[in-house]
């Protein structure tokens, strides 16, 4: 029972608790509705209100369109006000645009005061609100500007209509009310106009006007017209000028404005009075006092960031090339804020690109984001950093330099002239003896002469500017060569810079640099920042002048002063390395470096094709080559960066002795060197004499690498197909090499051509109708490679710019095609360089970016460049023209023969170890010296056989005639007799080997089994068993082994070697 009232009351209670509940979600749900009923009540009525107001606004609009009557200012105020109290961008746009109109239509009624609108400011009731109206009317109108596209005609219209509600209300110049007595006024409505001012720039008013700018300017071609660029432009100077161009206000102008893309060359095009009216206010030289406080300059580029700091730069030089007196006047702060901003962007300038990195048209990989909007205006932005290397500001900025005189003509002529001969062709006494005279001219000035106090303004005013430019070089990394062709454009900048920097210093020149490397000051920095320049700029020069240019014509450098100033570059680099400087080198310091090294060789490659030096100019005569190869043994660093950079001033039989040592060592730690314990690895190969070059190419192609290198013992088969008699002991496989090679160079095989002119050998572009050609190549290289690791001296004259290529010059930056043209072709050179210098519209030649060539009775055209056959000659390209075409006909048509025989030839040749001598050198390690033969050292190396002796009478004779009856082109010719090549060995004949040899024979080559004790001893005592006079003396040239009768009578040796050696009887295996 006490159970089932406790239940009922449980239940109870719950139902109290539900009901309760009920009730409170009841009053909820009520007090909701009421809310919901009351927001929808006030949203419907709101959107009653809106539409009334919308509709009232749109009836009056109506109305004053129809012109029933002016209305006033009040009601157009209070009309103003309605709409701007529901105002909303996307719906009231139009009207919007309406009460603009009505606005602007106001102003230009005359005489009738009541209905301007501005004369709502002068009623004491109104004035505040009318304030507070046109305030809120302008920035609607910038966000309007901020969203308008001003390349869409409608928009462009739109754009018009805001600028000018800006124009007409942020100036009282245009307002009516204040003309006559209405002038009292003027200064409270100038004060309200900059109210409004103050107002918009607050609220971000050169923002609106830069992205304004930015989209109408930022392209190819403006879509802003002159009007709209106008307006926008007295906009955002008249802040400025109210402020009385305040450090704020130049801020904001500089990042917003200044900073747009090539805006100034727009308004130079688009309406030139802006630029007047930024002249008459001197804003350049304001713009560069405030960039040049280092803090307000970095500020500005931290703002800006790289893309934009670079607008602004661009626009800060046209400026520049438009005010000469500011830039005069304001040079040193001009070029101090130039500096600044280029090393802001270059902090983030990259070698590389990576995840970190965007691509910009001007700087490269840059590591900072690139706007890409920008992109359609670098063209033009690129044409306005011309002007900083544009021959006006050039002559401004280095007219300390450029006021220097040149020697005139008329002084020239009255110089007294030299008869020239090889003492007097270069720098001699006399010459030298003027350059030390206290004269203006230029060329005069031949050798570092010191006298200049470096710490002066002038120089540090020129080092400044070298800074410049060599900070601009380094940051506008893709227009680099555009940069230094302006630098080089005034043929007497460089000369003139040389002179300024031979007077620096209390001696001048190198000690005065070397000290500067060793000094970590800022003084240091721009001297050696000022050299780096001169040596980039003139590299760049000598690169693209052409022989005729440098040595008949002698642009910008006389051949003196090339002469003077690689001698000065040269110990500078040797002193780098050779005082450790290089090693521990980074930075600046290494880009130095190779700025002079890039120039010396330029140089250097230069004297190497065509001599302006004189003899041993490039030896250092303090370097003792036995100290230098004692330090390579050790690997010291110092002296394999000499090797490396600058082996030439080592002396070239050093060099060549230096290349054998590294052969032999190689051929020891390969084993390839019979040592008393162990004998190297013998390759056998046999050889039939009727089909030489392909048994030689099936068995030796297939060799590795070690076995190429190593002892290769040849077994010739004669055409009968009998093994010939004869043990190879290097001699056979001597005459193999030399009967291969004779026969692969042979033009009539077509793998290789002679040049026009001197002959010499390159690959046939035609040689792809061989089968396998490319393996043929390689072979080729490899062969030839095996000659030069044996030592074995081959007659095979290369193409200059062949060899340049197996050296691989072809891949240095300064490589300069055109250059080494001449070498393949004189005549195509000639013609090439005469476009160069045709004066008049070189399109009437009709020539296109393509080359027509005969190939086997069938005219091919190949394009230079894709669709080139369509693309004429211009003078705009013409130097393109040459250039490629120079580079096609000794790369592109050649390309894969040349890279199959280089890659035979470096698998024999370590490229390091050939990179030490210079293409002549690499041709006479190649073929021998090109000196005449030296017969006292051919006489100490001579073996003798078959009873000859140093004194017999016949060997007497023979050494007599050579000397004494033989011209130096018999005796070459005597030399090819013996030993098939014509040219002695670069180290002597102590290097040649076979040693030469002299045999006395008594039968001819057919009947010959040797020596034996009687023959011998019948030529030791000159006893016949009968006259040869009837016979020749012959050769074995494996064996470079002379084979000569024992005659009767000197005469008759000398008239029979005479017919042998011309006749070219030898070449016959003993």
């Amino acid at each position: 029972m006490f159970s089932a009232s406790q239940s009922s009351k449980a239940q109870f209670l719950d139902k109290a608790r539900q009901a309760r509940e009920e009730r409170r979600e009841l009053k909820e749900r009520e007090r909701a509705a009421v809310q919901i009923q009351a927001l929808v009540r006030r949203f419907l009525c709101r959107c009653h209100l809106q539409k009334e107001i919308r509709r009232e606004v749109e009836d009056f609009f109506q109305t004053a369109e129809s012109g029933a009557s002016k209305r006033s200012a009040l009601s157009v105020f209070r009309i103003a006000r309605k709409l701007l109290f529901v105002f909303n961008h996307k719906e009231d746009k139009e009207r919007f645009e309406k009460l603009c109109r009505c606005i602007l239509n106001s102003m230009d009624v005359e005489n009738e005061p009541k209905v301007w609108y501005v004369s709502l400011a002068l009623s004491k009731d109104l004035t505040l609100l009318w304030i507070k109206q046109i305030k809120d009317i302008l920035w609607f109108c910038c966000e309007f500007l901020k969203q308008l596209k001003p390349d869409i005609l409608q928009e462009s219209r739109l754009v018009n209509l805001h600028l000018t509600m800006l124009v007409t209300f942020t100036d009282t110049s245009t307002w009516k009310i204040l003309r006559g007595k209405g002038e009292t006024l003027r200064p409270a409505m100038n004060h309200i106009c900059a109210n409004i001012m103050g107002h918009l720039n607050q609220k971000g008013f050169y923002s609106v006007l830069q992205i304004l700018l930015t989209n109408g300017l930022a392209r190819s071609r403006p879509s802003l017209s002159k009007g709209s660029l106008t307006a926008i432009f007295s906009l955002a100077l008249r802040p400025v000028v109210a402020a009385q161009f305040s450090d704020n206000l130049l801020r904001s102008f500089l990042i917003h404005v200044m900073s747009v893309p090539a805006i100034m060359t727009h308004l130079a095009t688009l309406t030139p009075e802006r630029l007047a009216v930024i002249e008459s206010h001197d804003l350049f030289r304001k713009f560069i006092i405030f960039l040049s406080r280092e803090a307000q300059c970095r500020d500005v580029c931290v703002c800006l960031e790289g893309s934009h700091t670079l607008c602004l730069l661009g626009n800060l030089v046209y400026l520049g090339s438009l005010n000469d007196k500011v830039l005069e006047d304001e040079t040193a702060h001009f070029v101090g804020v130039l500096i600044h901003m280029l090393s802001y962007c270059q902090k983030y300038v990259s070698q590389k690109k990576s995840n970190l990195t965007h691509w910009h048209p001007v700087l490269g990989w840059f590591s900072q984001t690139v706007d890409y909007g920008l992109n359609e205006s670098m063209p033009l932005l690129t044409k306005q950093l011309q002007h900083l290397w544009g021959v006006h500001m050039i002559r401004i900025l280095f007219s300390d330099v450029l006021s220097k005189k040149l020697l005139e003509n008329q002084e020239i002529a009255q110089l007294p002239t030299q008869p020239v001969s090889p003492q007097n062709s270069l720098p001699m006494k006399n010459l030298f003896k003027r350059a030390f005279q206290k004269s203006a001219s230029v060329r005069n000035i031949l050798k570092p002469v010191g006298g200049k106090r470096v710490d002066s303004a002038e120089v540090q005013k020129v080092c400044s500017i070298c800074v410049l430019y060599q900070t601009t070089l380094t940051t506008l990394t893709q227009i680099r060569l555009q940069i230094l062709t302006g630098l080089t454009y005034l043929d007497d900048l460089l000369p003139k810079l040389w002179a300024f920097i031979c007077e620096l210093g209390p001696q001048g020149g190198l000690k005065l640099f070397l000290e500067c490397l060793n000094n970590d000051t800022e003084e240091s920095k721009r001297l050696l920042a000022m050299l780096m320049l001169f040596c980039d700029c003139s590299r760049h020069l000598i690169t693209i002048l052409d022989d005729i240019e440098v040595y008949e014509e002698q642009i910008s450098f006389k051949l003196e002063e090339l002469v003077t100033i690689s001698s000065f570059l040269n110990s500078f680099v040797f002193k780098m390395i050779w005082d450790g400087i290089v090693e521990n080198a980074r930075g600046e310091t290494l880009e130095l470096f190779h700025s002079v090294h890039g120039w010396l060789m330029v140089l250097y490659e230069r004297d190497c094709r065509r001599r302006f030096a004189p003899e041993d100019h490039w030896l250092r005569k303090d370097l003792k080559p036995s100290v230098l190869f004692q330090e390579l043994d050790k690997d010291k660093k110092r002296a394999q960066l000499l090797l490396q950079y600058i082996p030439h001033v080592i002396p070239h039989k050093n060099r060549v002795l230096l290349f054998r040592n590294m052969v032999t060592k190689e051929k020891e730690k390969l084993g390839l060197v019979e040592t008393s314990s162990a004998s190297p690895h013998v390759t056998h190969i046999t050889i039939r004499r009727s089909r030489m070059l392909e048994d030689g190419y099936e068995q030796l192609r297939q060799l590795s690498q070690n076995a190429m290198k190593g002892v290769i013992r040849v077994k010739f088969v004669n055409d009968l197909g009998v093994d010939e008699a004869g043990i190879d002991q290097d001699g056979v496989f001597k005459e193999f090499l030399e009967e291969i090679i004779k026969k692969v160079f042979d033009p009539a095989l077509n793998l290789f051509k002679t040049t026009s002119g001197d002959e010499r050998l390159y690959p046939s572009p035609t040689s792809y109708i061989h089968e396998n050609y490319l393996q043929l190549f390689e072979f080729v290289g490899k062969m030839l490679g095996k000659a030069v690791y044996e030592g074995i001296v081959v007659d095979v004259p290369f193409a200059s710019f062949f060899l340049s290529q197996l050296l691989g010059h072809h891949h240095s930056v300064f490589y300069s095609s055109v250059d080494e043209l001449p070498s393949l072709d004189s005549e195509f050179y000639k013609n090439l360089t005469s476009i160069k210098r045709y004066d008049g519209d070189i399109s009437d030649l009709g020539l296109t970016l393509s080359y027509d060539e005969d190939v086997m009775g069938q005219l091919v055209c190949h394009e230079l460049v894709p669709g080139g056959k369509t693309i004429p000659v211009t003078n705009e390209n013409k130097i393109s023209y040459i250039h490629l075409m120079a580079h096609f006909r000794m790369h592109t048509q050649i390309k894969s023969q040349t890279a199959a025989l280089i890659s035979g030839f470096r698998s024999i040749i370590k490229p390091e170890w050939i990179r030490m001598f210079s293409a002549p050198e690499l041709q006479r390690l190649i073929s021998g010296d090109n000196a005449e033969i030296d017969l006292e050292d051919l006489k100490k190396h001579t073996v003798y056989y078959g009873g000859f002796h140093g004194s017999h009478r016949v060997i007497i004779w023979l050494w007599d005639i050579l000397a004494n009856d033989f011209s130096p082109e018999e005796r070459a010719m005597f030399l090819k007799f013996v030993t098939s090549c014509s040219r002695p060995p670069l180290l002597g004949f102590a290097y040649l080997k076979p040693p030469f040899s002299i045999r006395c024979v008594e039968v001819s080559d057919d009947q010959d089994t040797g020596d034996t004790l009687g023959s011998v001893l019948r030529g030791f005592f000159t006893i016949r068993k009968k006259e040869p006079g009837g016979r020749l003396p012959t050769s074995s040239t494996c064996f470079n082994l002379l084979k000569l009768p024992n005659y009767s009578k000197k005469s008759i040796l000398r008239e029979k070697l005479r017919y042998a050696i011309s006749m070219n009887t030898g070449f016959e295996l003993s």
